[in-house]
């Protein structure tokens, strides 16, 4: 069986899905990639038992179907420094002995036998689908993924939630210090459903999804999520088990608003985190009127910092604590350039929304406040 592909083509998609593949495989067809030709495409699959994720190249020519496995490491480091040019395959498939030839030169090696290579999970009874455009998922999973969990205790806590209502769909991360949630008007459904997505699925999302649109399509069951888009599939294993009740842990009256510069904001906090005790990060926030006071301290080897930035609050002096490295977090995946922080009291959770919220959604991160050495 004989084909071309174009060197930049084939190298990116293999690239793009070497992530799937673990350092460390319980089974030794998983070090591979299985390539596919059909109707003139390269399909190629790459999969971990609970992830497997497909891409499509359009051949330049093809003289038939068929399928085989390549090691990952062998195929990535033979084309990773090709420059664009094609590249002509020749595979033997009585023994799985490949030739590649290319402008000024050619390497030989063996495949393997694609039966060995197990079937992605199917979806079987009841199904939901949801469509949404390829920049929505995209832009949801970069405002959620960091706040996901690494847990064994609480798997449920390991990736995005999504809660599919009647007038929405939030998508939810926590990891119990912090907590994102973020609503999409656009996309709802008379029948409430839910999934979980864990954290490496949806990471492999970020590298491959179009901020340019495209509709990605997500069917799903109780433990499975098929995750279509333009340039491939995703089958992936869902986290089974019941989300903690989200929405119970979200003050809902916070008299205290303040509305401040991010970038501003991120600055002073990143100015003092230095001075602050390595072990708890713990910042101090003191608000008055038109200013905040940001500061830290390490008692054990006589170290701190302070720092001031205007800002527009009005409510009674208070000060609060959080840890530095998870506001900044918060901060870094906010994009509007000012926000508003609002607060109840030192002992209460702290609210971080744009200043200005995008069209059709509602963004909100939390953070939990620590406790101050007064």
């Amino acid at each position: 069986m004989k084909f071309r592909v174009s060197s930049t083509a084939l190298s990116t998609r293999l690239s793009t899905l070497s992530k799937v593949i673990n350092s460390k495989n319980t089974m030794q067809i998983f070090d591979c990639f299985l390539f596919e030709i059909a109707d003139g495409k390269l399909n190629i699959t790459a999969s971990d038992s609970e992830n497997s994720m497909t891409s499509s190249i359009v051949l330049d020519e093809c003289d038939g179907d068929g399928k085989f496995a390549v090691v990952a490491s062998t195929i990535l480091n033979a084309v990773r420094e090709l420059p664009e040019q094609p590249l002509a395959f020749d595979v033997a498939m009585e023994t799985f002995s490949i030739q590649v030839v290319y402008q000024n030169g050619m390497f030989n090696f063996t495949g393997q036998n694609a039966d060995e290579y197990p079937q992605p999970q199917v979806i079987s009874g009841e199904s939901t689908t949801l469509t949404m455009d390829s920049s929505v998922l995209l832009n949801n999973i970069n405002r959620s993924v960091f706040a996901t969990a690494q847990e064994t205790l609480r798997p449920v806590m390991n990736g995005i939630y999504f809660d599919l209502t009647n007038e929405w769909l939030a998508f939810v991360a926590s990891d119990g210090h912090k907590l994102v949630r973020n609503r999409n008007y656009t996309i709802k459904s008379e029948t409430p459903a839910s999934f979980i997505l864990p954290r490496k699925p949806a990471l492999l999302l970020k590298n491959v999804l179009s901020k340019d649109g495209g509709d990605v399509v997500i069917t799903f069951n109780y433990n499975t999520a098929v995750i279509s888009f333009a340039d491939g599939t995703l089958i992936c294993r869902l986290i089974e088990g019941r989300y903690p009740n989200y929405n119970s842990v979200i003050p809902q009256d916070n008299p205290n608003k303040v509305t401040i510069d991010r970038r501003s904001m991120i600055s002073a906090v990143r100015h003092v985190l230095p001075f602050a005790s390595d072990s708890s990060e713990l910042i101090r926030l003191q608000f008055e009127i038109g200013k905040v006071n940001v500061s830290s301290e390490d008692i054990d080897f006589s170290t701190s910092a302070e720092e001031n930035i205007t800002c527009e609050y009005a409510g009674m002096p208070m000060s609060i604590g959080f840890k530095g490295s998870v506001l900044v977090e918060i901060l870094n995946n906010i994009e509007s350039d000012e926000v508003i922080i609002e607060l109840a009291d030192p002992s209460r959770a702290g609210i971080i929304v744009p200043a200005e919220q995008p069209e059709n959604e509602d963004i909100l991160m939390l953070i939990m406040p620590m406790l101050l050495n007064d």
